[in-house]
């Protein structure tokens, strides 16, 4: 039985989430012209992201949704999550790569079609983190499929997710 009266003496006291901090404009749109003209020029369409999971605690799918968010908004970049490895050309993954996901991984990585790229989002994707050690961990995403960006973090903001993508595309300029 739920205790309403406790209830609504507890939350009026509850902490409440800090907002966000300030979001620099004119930084904001130098990002985004400049990923933009790195996608078009790279791929002449906008880029696809797949984000893999592979077993993480959530905290950098926090800030990968935030993305999607009205302050970032990330279309107006070029950028669109996709739900099938077959559309993307990044794999975004998270996590430390356990040995249950391992496979997933490799075939999510065989079925995305060249050019493609590897992020591996956030300390536990780089090196498996916290956890690195445990019995159900490998290590970083690097022990299943070659990665071509490390982005740190624990869990790493949205401007340095972007920041890394848009690093991404600038290097492979083709």
């Amino acid at each position: 039985m739920v205790n309403w009266p406790r209830i609504r003496r507890v939350l009026p006291g509850a902490e409440r989430a800090e907002p966000p901090g300030p979001v620099d404009a004119s930084a904001l749109q130098s990002l985004t012209e400049r990923l933009e003209a790195a996608s078009q020029v790279r791929l002449g369409r906008s880029l696809a992201i797949r984000h893999v999971n592979t077993g993480s605690c959530n905290g950098c799918e926090l800030e990968i949704r935030a993305l999607n968010g009205v302050v970032y908004e990330l279309a107006r970049f070029g950028l669109r999550f996709v739900d099938n490895p077959r559309h993307a050309d990044v794999l975004l993954v998270t996590g430390p790569l356990t040995h249950t996901l391992r496979q997933a991984l490799e075939q999510a990585y065989d079925a995305t079609p060249d050019p493609k790229w590897v992020v591996a989002l956030g300390d536990c994707a780089v090196d498996g983190g916290v956890f690195k050690g445990s019995y159900a961990v490998l290590g970083g995403t690097g022990m299943g499929v070659p990665v071509d960006l490390t982005i740190g973090g624990c869990p790493p903001s949205p401007e340095r997710i972007l920041s890394g993508l848009r690093a991404l595309l600038e290097a492979n300029r083709a």
